[in-house]
């Protein structure tokens, strides 16, 4: 496919962008971009505008396939990508889920003050380093049984509050109460099993994290009150997924999809998008399996979030209280929601791939305490800038299927990360911007600040968007990379 133009799209407002359906003759709906300007030029620099075109074909979408302003080139979808197809008939792809599955972000707030916690930083940091694993295949803490394994797969963080490691109170606060039960333990494979067997209260690699900041500043006292949220007050941001056994589960069906594919008369532009009806024997395989590596994926924040506690207490003592959950979003998920297309009431397959759920005020899933606000939705920044709060809109359903960004997003590969950042240079400078780091320094080179978008011009976006409304900035203390 041709590399797409600024002049292949058209502005409808600011912050809205469309391919129309005629710029090829296979998309059944527009491809729209929530950007501003100036990140839209940074968009078409690589593959991803190509990749939602791509998504416009998919057998049964709905009213458009989107991207948000983090996005970059993934697989299949870009990531950043929000599509939704009709239920139950349309498709489910793998690849607009991504291959780790509900990787998501949890918040944490504490009662201590920024001032008063710096002095700890360097004892905190390692702590919290000594009691939560991280990188790739590093084990946690426990091994699970196959009886464990399979309780997990079917409740997910109701398991670990079951065995002590959290409060009910945690489960109020996560996106689905931590559980969606449509999973179905017997459609993850052995391999899976394996690969995930070790694996829960892990952070593993790339770009996941565990952070340690503060509100630098509140941007909506009202929703801020509401949130329990105020300047000065000390965060833990946890961002992981679903480890080996979500990998696995893409990897798994990604080749059962392609093959099942013929057998349903579904051509498309892009194998990565490989796809098959929801309510085919194959569908319904790969859903019952990805909601399970969703419910093993916050199963595992749940676990981290204990052990940030358990650090928490050994560094501050009782006294200090322990942090309690904001809340828990995932990203990398598809579920079943109920939206509205042209005017009328539907059942929808929302695919969110780096994407999060920004549900508006009064939303039946939103905890009884923020319905008044809107869904709380985290957008990490990136080690050494600014992260963010924000609240879903009465109107995101309308516009974006109720999805908003899910972070800054990269600008620079891996690679490029690597060749163009001194990684022990870096670190040092983050020190003496006062915030602590440790990471292997491959990680600090591929994870650095100019690898990212700025997070303020993306927040900004989906503000002028009518998607969200920021409620407080949160700034770095200190980083535990993978």
């Amino acid at each position: 496919m041709k590399k797409i133009t600024k002049e292949a799209i058209v502005q409808r407002n600011p912050y809205l962008w469309e391919i129309p359906v005629g710029f090829r003759p296979d998309m059944q709906v527009p491809a729209r971009i929530i950007a501003s300007e100036t990140l839209l030029d940074d968009i078409l620099d690589d593959r991803s505008l190509q990749q939602l075109v791509n998504v416009t074909t998919l057998p049964g979408i709905r009213k458009a396939a989107f991207v948000m302003p983090d996005v970059h080139e993934g697989y299949g979808f870009p990531i950043g990508g929000v599509a939704a197809t009709s239920y139950p008939h349309g498709a489910i792809s793998p690849g607009g889920i991504g291959y780790d599955i509900n990787c998501g972000v949890r918040m944490l707030v504490s009662d201590l003050n920024e001032g008063e916690t710096r002095r700890y930083l360097p004892e905190l940091i390692r702590v919290l380093n000594e009691h939560i694993p991280s990188g790739m295949g590093t084990p946690g803490h426990l091994l699970l049984n196959d009886q464990e394994l399979d309780q997990v797969l079917a409740t997910g963080a109701e398991w670990a509050v079951g065995q002590g490691y959290g409060s009910p109170r945690d489960l109020v606060y996560t996106e689905s109460n931590g559980r969606l039960p449509a999973a179905d333990p017997s459609r993850v494979s052995e391999r899976a099993r394996q690969r995930g067997r070790d694996q829960l209260g892990t952070i593993g690699s790339g770009n996941h994290f565990v952070e340690v900041g503060y509100v630098d500043e509140i941007l909506n006292p009202l929703i801020a009150h509401g949130f329990g949220l105020r300047e000065g007050q000390v965060t833990v941001l946890i961002h992981t997924g679903s480890r080996g056994l979500g990998h696995q589960i893409a990897t798994d069906y990604i080749r059962i999809l392609m093959e099942a594919m013929p057998a349903y008369g579904i051509e498309l532009p892009d194998r990565e998008l490989a796809c098959v009806p929801l309510d085919s024997p194959e569908g319904q395989a790969y859903f019952g399996a990805m909601c399970a590596g969703a419910n093993f994926a916050w199963c595992n924040r749940q676990l981290v979030c204990w052990e940030v506690r358990q650090a928490w207490s050994a560094v501050f003592g009782k006294a200090a209280g322990l942090p309690e959950l904001l809340y828990d979003v995932a990203h990398n998920i598809a579920k079943i929601e109920t939206h509205t297309v042209a005017g009328k009431t539907e059942q929808l397959i929302v695919h969110r791939k780096g994407a999060t759920r920004a549900f508006g005020p009064g939303h039946p899933e939103i905890p009884d305490a923020y319905r008044a606000f809107g869904q709380p939705v985290l957008i990490p920044g990136s080690m050494g800038t600014s992260s963010y709060v924000l609240a879903g809109t009465a109107s995101s359903s309308a516009l974006s299927f109720g999805s908003c960004c899910h972070g800054a997003g990269r600008r620079l590969s891996r690679t490029a990360a690597k060749k163009q950042v001194n990684a022990p240079v870096l670190k040092e400078e983050l020190q003496e911007a006062g915030i602590y780091l440790e990471a292997p320094f491959r990680r600090i080179a591929e994870e650095a600040p100019m690898a990212y978008k700025d997070v303020n011009q993306v927040v900004r976006s989906v503000q002028e968007a009518g998607i969200a409304v920021p409620v407080a900035r949160l700034k770095p203390l200190a980083v535990i990379k993978g």
